[in-house]
């Protein structure tokens, strides 16, 4: 069959991310079907995507929707509108079905399939795509198939997660361009699946609970060849890089012995490290460490669940410094039980941490198949019937969002590393201009006091 996979993903802040998730559905469509692939980043319209429509014809097109919106609640920005004009100019000269999927998706199937009026959906991982295509050849009954939804189904929840690797994904040099001259950064991913409770986080819900870790050397690999095919930078995507000490340390490991020469960055959680982790993170080329903080009150962080300490967190932050790399600090402000107090603990401590930025947002995005939703039906904060899909954020009881973001406000000024939100337009305008005169990577170490 022929087949078009589309990333409809227009969203360049604070900087570009490649779709590696549509790599892997194609690398798998492959075996048995014509496949290209659409990037819609930098493409202020759909021409291109209907010319290529016209062109090749496809029997089949599916669209990867990896996130619903951008999550900030300081400069919010819903994703759905162009998903729908994406799907009404496909519909305007072709007859394919059309297939969703991506992570974004996978929150609200039978909603979006209803939104936009596609015809198929893919919950879970894509690699499961082919065995759409081949009962859709089959003309099978298509609700059978795990993972697969329809309009009318009421099946929502993922499957069991795949059972794949991570393959050879190598980016086709002209979508990789795009991302080569904006920061010549590619990703890719050592394992799938978040064994965390952190009571906001889909994760879990969309690749399972359970750690699947990919070959350290076959990731080694992977990543030399996204070296040879030009990236300058490698980041990551693993929810948590450090979720398994070991598996990290093994990859890092391997990318030393392959002879990977371009820096290397990941998501942390701000978890107990073993001694000399981060020391061998850095001797084989880590640069940059992000960590998922969240919260520096203890209380709050019982009640976000998460499984670390503050004096966890200040002790990974001083590892990561003493080994010489980079160091980012992600914060979410404004959860259940938060109050002046709270977030007062939390700027002070970070008064005291060196070396670092630190990136604030107040407010967190409710999403289904998680805590916090579950926390919100029972304050009354949303109900039942509520879709979702147009951002919400939850509002803690005792402090309101305008009154956390005049504290962060007060406590950042004159400090260029205290940043709210991902730090908007003028943020990717300050970034654009240092990708046109050379730079490489997410340069946030560049405001580092």
């Amino acid at each position: 069959m022929r087949v078009l996979l589309v990333s409809v993903n227009r969203f360049a802040e604070p900087y570009p991310v490649y779709p590696l998730g549509l790599d892997h559905v194609a690398h798998a469509a492959r075996q048995k079907h014509q496949v290209r692939i659409i990037d819609l980043l930098g493409h202020e319209d759909n021409s291109l995507l209907t010319q290529t429509i016209q062109d090749f014809a496809p029997e089949v097109i599916g669209l990867s929707l990896r996130n619903i919106d951008n999550t900030d609640s300081s400069d919010s920005m819903e994703f759905i509108s162009n998903l729908k004009q994406v799907v009404k100019d496909i519909k305007k000269c072709s007859r394919a079905t059309l297939v969703l999927g991506g992570a974004g998706f996978t929150l609200f199937p039978r909603i979006i399939l209803q939104e936009v009026g596609a015809d198929l959906g893919v919950v879970g991982e894509g690699e499961r795509f082919p065995d759409l295509l081949e009962a859709i050849e089959r003309g099978a009954d298509l609700n059978q198939i795990p993972g697969v939804v329809s309009r009318d189904d009421s099946k929502t929840d993922p499957p069991p997660p795949f059972k794949g690797s991570c393959g050879r994904i190598i980016p086709e040099k002209h979508r990789a361009e795009y991302y080569l001259n904006r920061g010549g950064m590619l990703n890719l991913q050592t394992k799938r699946g978040c064994p965390f409770k952190c009571f906001y986080c889909t994760y879990p819900h969309i690749e399972g609970s359970r750690i699947r870790r990919f070959d350290p050397d076959e990731i080694a690999r992977q990543a030399l060849g996204l070296q040879g095919a030009g990236a300058r930078y490698l980041f990551i995507s693993d929810s948590v890089f450090n979720s398994d000490h070991s598996h990290a340390r093994q990859v890092a490991l391997a990318f030393k012995q392959a002879g990977l020469g371009i820096p290397w960055g990941a998501f942390f959680a701000p978890i107990a490290p073993p001694d000399g982790f981060y020391e061998t993170l850095a001797d084989c080329g880590c640069t940059h460490v992000e960590f998922g903080t969240d919260t520096l009150s203890q209380r709050m962080l019982k009640s976000y669940k998460k499984a670390f300490t503050v004096q966890n967190a200040l002790a990974a932050h001083r590892d990561a410094v003493d080994a010489g790399l980079f160091v980012a600090h992600y914060f979410m402000l404004g959860g259940p039980g938060e109050n002046k107090e709270s977030v007062e603990e939390t700027l002070d401590a970070v008064d005291k941490i060196d070396k670092s930025v630190f990136f604030f947002f107040c407010g967190i995005r409710i999403y289904p198949n998680t805590r916090l939703y579950s926390m919100a039906l029972e304050e009354g904060a949303i109900s039942s019937t509520d879709d979702l899909l147009l951002p919400v954020f939850y509002q803690a009881k005792d402090i309101s969002p305008d009154e956390i973001m005049d504290m962060v406000k007060e406590r950042s000024s004159g400090r260029a590393n205290w940043v709210i939100g991902a730090g908007g337009q003028q943020t990717q305008r300050i970034l654009k201009r240092m990708y046109q005169r050379g730079r490489t990577g997410p340069l946030w170490e560049m405001l580092i006091r």
